[in-house]
């Protein structure tokens, strides 16, 4: 049989619950607790929170001491905000302030058996600018043309070393200002003043402040220049001139004589010359009918059976010259002595020569009237431009043209186109029969009162025609005359 304690119900004393009911309600209440200790502090998330002082980034000048900002961390959660209460924080790493760079310094706190760090980057930069030393001497002699001379200088940077060959000097006003500028970007300047005074030159014209040329082909002989500072220095070899005369085009033109010295100072003075235009005279008109038979691009093997033929009729001609044949020059003469008219035409005949400009041309031109004074003692006042003045040669020179006609004008020297063409030189209408250079002359100048033809004396057919065009001539009317500068101009409608 059991025993009476055994059969007994075990109760708690005051409740009448049994003991180990109860004990199982207290366990479940406690891990109820824990847990709901443990949900709170994972909803609130604890953790350690970092405040660094001026950044995460700093900087920091070459050479002097680093002075950490500071950093303190606290604990801070998403329920129960942030704890006053201050970590311990310790640092890792270390700044080199000697040379330029970055370092890296870390800040390290614990919890929870957890370290928790943050970086802050030091940059240690050159903020020194270098240093500019002006040199300076005594007892130089000092002029106006050399100007001041730099005394020297030194520019040294604490990184960079010499930076002398890197120094810029800028002369503005009466002052010298020096600027480098070292890798890091730091910028020195430094400022002279040089103390001189020498007075500036006298630039004296040689010749009238102002002269009045007519055009001409020679070319302008400038009278010239001198100068001199205070102190007599002779500057006359340093005296520039800026301005060109054109000898052969009417208008003003303005020489500007100058002299500079080195600080960059300049004195000038100036010089006016007016090349006038040589007045043509008024054209003639010439009694009853007459034709002027021109002759291009002699004289040649055939001129001198040309004058003959000339002579034997008392025929009058034109004949627009080249310098091709020297030894033919003498006809020159001859048809300068027996009455006829000696013209320029082009001493070389290469179009892209002559028409490569104004002053190309005439010194071309130059030539042939050069050979012509030789030749006839007399200068020559009349011209045909090579090609004629309506030609497309010069097409590869714009407007060349419409400048060279008026710049002959100016000289004083009329130029003349033709108005019937024997068709002896090519193009169309070409011929190499004397026949048919007659036929192309007296249909051009049949009708007409007045007729410029253009034939070739170097052409040994065209000059076979001359005979039976002056027989023509004559037993219909005409005269045959030379033109002069007073003849009606014949001019073609200038198409450059």
């Amino acid at each position: 049989m059991k025993s009476e304690t055994e059969n007994r119900t075990r109760t708690s004393p005051g409740t009448g619950k049994p003991l180990h009911s109860r004990l199982r309600h207290a366990v479940f209440a406690v891990l109820g607790l824990l847990l709901a200790a443990v949900a709170v502090f994972l909803a609130d998330g604890r953790h350690p929170q970092f405040h660094v002082m001026t950044g995460l980034e700093v900087e920091t000048p070459l050479g002097s001491p680093f002075e950490d900002p500071g950093v303190y961390a606290v604990l801070t959660g998403r329920l129960f905000g942030t704890w006053e209460r201050r970590l311990p924080v310790r640092t890792v790493g270390t700044v080199d302030t000697s040379v330029p760079g970055t370092s890296e310094l870390s800040y390290l706190t614990d919890y929870l058996f957890r370290e928790y760090r943050c970086t802050r980057k030091v940059h240690v930069v050159d903020r020194t600018p270098p240093v500019i030393t002006l040199y300076s001497r005594e007892g130089d002699e000092v002029n106006w043309l050399e100007g001041y001379r730099e005394e020297g200088f030194h520019a040294e940077d604490n990184l960079d070393g010499d930076l002398t060959a890197f120094v810029s000097a800028e002369r503005r006003g009466n002052a010298i200002f020096y600027t480098v500028t070292d890798r890091a970007g730091n910028t020195a300047t430094a400022e002279r003043r040089p103390n001189y005074t020498v007075g500036p030159p006298e630039l004296r014209l040689l010749g009238a402040q102002s002269l009045t040329l007519p055009a001409g082909l020679d070319r302008y002989a400038d009278p010239g220049c001198t100068a001199a500072d205070t102190f007599g220095h002779d500057m006359t070899g340093r005296v520039e001139v800026q301005g060109e005369v054109l000898p052969w085009r009417a208008g003003t033109y303005d020489l500007v004589y100058s002299v500079t010295n080195g600080a960059g100072d300049t004195v000038r003075t100036l010089r006016r010359v007016t090349v006038e235009a040589v007045p043509l005279p008024e054209p003639v008109e010439p009694e009853g009918k007459t034709i002027y038979l021109t002759f291009d691009d002699g004289p040649g093997p055939y001129t001198d059976r040309l004058l003959d033929v000339l002579d034997r009729y008392g025929a009058r001609a034109t004949f627009f010259v080249t310098c091709d044949q020297p030894d033919y020059f003498r006809c020159i003469a001859r048809a300068h002595a027996a009455g006829h008219t000696v013209g320029i035409h082009t001493a070389s005949h290469v179009y892209q020569e002559i028409y490569s400009g104004e002053a190309a041309f005439f010194e071309d031109f130059r030539r042939v009237r050069d050979l012509i004074l030789e030749q006839t003692g007399e200068y020559p006042v009349i011209c045909r431009f090579p090609g004629g003045s309506s030609n497309t040669v010069s097409e590869f020179n714009p407007g060349i043209m419409t400048r060279l006609a008026s710049d002959v004008t100016d000289l004083g020297i009329q130029y003349f186109d033709w108005d019937v063409y024997s068709g002896d030189a090519g193009g169309k209408g070409a011929t190499t029969e004397s026949d048919r250079v007659f036929e192309n002359v007296v249909s051009g100048i049949d009708g007409r009162r007045r007729a410029v033809v253009l034939q070739h004396d170097i052409k040994s057919f065209s000059v076979d025609a001359v005979e039976k065009i002056i027989l023509w001539g004559q037993e219909n009317g005409y005269t045959f005359r030379a033109l002069d500068a007073a003849s009606p101009p014949v001019h073609d409608d200038i198409a450059n």
